[in-house]
């Protein structure tokens, strides 16, 4: 198993400890490199992201622990970068200036276009439930059709490296209705989806850390067929939010990729995306 991740908080947004803690848990772990990548400011304040006014000291605490871990570690810094519309979002220039290793494309605000109100598909259900009655009334495709539609635009705009959770929608929107991932127009939606990131070139992750506590990754595991079919090239990211966890289901998940044919993932390598065979981890 290749022991590095590229998707992960601390408390900089909404991570339980300090950037250097989740370091020194990778480090103890064994991990080759690990990326830091703080879901990134919004046009508005959130409790989970941060915040504008402390990038530059996100930006700085970071290059310390890089100077500090040195030959210890191979230490990125990213971010996962929500889009909201074609002014916000990884293309735009604010965060195509900003000095980061790499970007993350992530979508969890999903826009109603008629009132222009925004809802929040990530989180408690009970919120997701109540916002869905409030925003999208009650009406759960036209919520997964925003988000896909969202999700595509972000692809065809760029400016990131790889797809966050490519389908979170379905955690809150299979507790709405059991039967989502089975209909024929969900899976419609996705496979046109991945079909563009496939087209464009982009890598995915495949994301662990809801597995525990949920029994869900993302994509969902009968999607990894299709991540083969479609030639998508793969990282195993633990969304690690405690020191912990660092390294949480991602046996699992190079387990199930072996078993549809993925013979390779992801890794950064002095500063650079490389493909490394499963079978040599």
């Amino acid at each position: 198993m290749d022991l590095c991740t590229y998707h992960s908080h601390c408390n900089f947004c909404d991570g339980k400890a300090s950037a250097e803690d989740f370091v020194k848990a990778a480090i103890e772990a064994g991990f080759h490199s690990y990326g830091i990548s703080s879901h990134s400011p919004l046009p508005f304040e959130t409790r989970w992201s941060l915040s504008k006014g402390n990038v530059e000291a996100y930006l700085t605490e970071i290059k310390r622990l890089q100077e500090k871990y040195a030959g210890q570690i191979e230490l990125y810094v990213g971010m996962e970068i929500d889009y909201l519309n074609d002014d916000w979002g990884p293309a735009v220039e604010y965060f195509q200036r900003m000095p980061l290793d790499y970007r993350i494309g992530s979508v969890h605000l999903v826009t109603e276009e008629q009132t222009g109100e925004i809802m929040d598909m990530d989180g408690k259900f009970e919120d997701f439930r109540e916002n869905l009655r409030l925003i999208f009334h009650d009406d759960l495709k036209y919520l997964v059709e925003a988000y896909f539609k969202a999700s595509s635009r972000m692809v065809e705009l760029g400016g990131f490296d790889f797809v966050a959770h490519l389908d979170k929608i379905s955690m809150n929107g299979s507790l709405m209705d059991s039967t989502l991932t089975e209909q024929e127009w969900y899976n419609r939606l996705l496979w046109d989806y991945m079909s563009l990131i496939a087209k464009k070139g982009i890598m995915v992750e495949v994301n662990t850390k809801a597995y525990t506590k949920k029994g869900m990754m993302f994509p969902n595991v009968k999607y990894f067929k299709w991540l083969k079919e479609l030639n998508i090239p793969v990282m195993v990211n633990s969304d690690a939010h405690l020191p912990q966890l660092v390294n949480d289901n991602r046996a699992l998940a190079f387990e199930w990729l072996r078993e549809v044919g993925i013979k390779s993932t992801m890794r950064l390598h002095q500063g650079a995306w490389v493909e490394v065979p499963i079978d040599n981890k």
